[in-house]
């Protein structure tokens, strides 16, 4: 039998096969409205939560889902991928002066751009590259600040309770669990000596393959907190499986693929598309996901 020339490993996504959203609460719609849809270049969408009290918007194949009821900040920072930074450069500008007042800010970095929207949360946003795949417009990852060694029981927490890849690799120059969660999506848990803030309640959502596998390890640790339906359930504390003890808590709500909601197809707009210059059929986003 002749060498393996592939490594198949490369290919593995384990058992979360899927990073849907990340849910950030705010008050202000029209701020909202202002960072994600006008200045990020994103598109609300056009189906479900059109009101005032709830946003969903879509950034490819993911979604952040902005309810109205007060502001959340993630303690990290969330990773896009968004196409024409020269574009996106002119549309951050533009949403300065009317979102003056709040900690909105942006900063060209080296390779990236550095976003924070009016609340305070953190984005990165790349262009596309190899490093993200086959991704041109999406959310592939979220990266969580957390005490100084939590990296290593993190991984086994999510290897041995929901039975998915990971590593403890370096990222920024400190130790990072990094945990697949979907095709070129991950979560990373990057340790830091900063005080980091208390939990306010944000959440992600994933896709789980086999999905009552992790709720009978999860619930006999007594780790599961909401039994939300028949199709999703939520656990928070990510903990260290000798002792018990919380290493970080970020919600997680946990979806089986027979949930209505998967594989729903997410519209995204071309952001370069204006009545003055229109082009027709140019209206959607053309690139892959």
């Amino acid at each position: 039998m002749s060498a393996q020339p592939y490594d198949r490993t490369r290919e593995d996504l384990g058992n979360i096969i899927a990073l849907e959203h990340v849910n950030l609460s705010h008050d202000n719609q029209q701020h909202a409205t202002l960072f994600y849809l006008v200045g990020l270049g994103l598109t609300r969408d056009p189906f479900i939560m059109v009101g005032l009290d709830n946003m969903w918007v879509n950034v490819g194949r993911s979604q952040f889902h902005l309810p109205t009821r007060g502001k959340q900040v993630l303690r990290g920072r969330v990773g896009l991928v968004i196409p024409d930074h020269e574009a996106l450069l002119k549309r951050l500008d533009r949403v300065a002066k009317p979102l003056a007042g709040t900690q909105f800010k942006f900063t060209q970095g080296p390779g990236h751009v550095e976003a924070i929207c009016p609340w305070g949360n953190r984005f990165r946003v790349h262009p596309p590259g190899p490093e993200f795949g086959p991704i041109t417009l999406g959310l592939p990852y979220v990266e969580f600040d957390v005490p100084r060694g939590a990296a290593p029981g993190i991984v086994r927490f999510y290897r041995e309770l929901l039975e998915v890849p990971g590593a403890v690799v370096t990222r920024a120059g400190e130790p990072a669990a990094a945990i697949t969660v979907g095709r070129a999506q991950h979560l990373y848990y990057r340790e830091t000596d900063a005080e980091i803030p208390p939990y306010d309640g944000h959440h992600m959502q994933v896709y789980v393959a086999d999905f009552s596998g992790p709720h009978e390890r999860l619930r006999s640790r007594g780790l599961v907190f909401e039994e939300s339906d028949q199709y999703q359930y939520r656990f928070k504390d990510i903990v260290d499986l000798d002792t018990g003890k919380v290493l970080f808590t970020i919600e997680h709500e946990m979806r089986s693929v027979t949930h209505p909601l998967y594989g729903r197809e997410l519209i995204n707009r071309n952001p370069a598309q204006t009545n003055i210059a229109y082009m027709r059929n140019a209206d959607r986003y053309a690139g892959t996901f």
